[in-house]
């Protein structure tokens, strides 16, 4: 099953006081960025983050799994509480490297 894209606008409505986010459909997919970073890999109308020491105490409680089969165990992201969805994906965009750029 895909994403659906009121699901993968809702994300980004949520995300939107962090600045720039955009999202990517890939192969079914979605990957959703934030200024320019990968933050979320979206599957299954569910929300993957990457398993990072800087959050593992705000996502002790989170249900964990893989976005697909052979990628590494992610954290599930709920966006119930849409707050402190945004204070983890704040903590977790510090953390990650931008993008390498893609030689021609």
């Amino acid at each position: 099953m895909t994403c659906t894209s009121e699901f993968i606008e809702s994300i980004c409505k949520v995300l939107s006081p962090l600045g720039e986010v955009r999202s990517r459909k890939m192969m079914g997919e979605y990957v959703i960025y934030v200024n320019e970073k990968c933050v979320i890999t979206a599957c299954d109308n569910m929300a993957y983050i990457k398993k990072l020491t800087c959050i593992a105490d705000m996502m002790a409680d989170a249900e964990c799994g893989s976005p697909y089969n052979g990628a590494k165990e992610a954290y599930i992201l709920d966006f119930a509480d849409n707050r402190k969805a945004l204070r983890i994906i704040a903590t977790l965009w510090n953390d990650l490297p931008f993008p390498k750029s893609k030689k021609k």
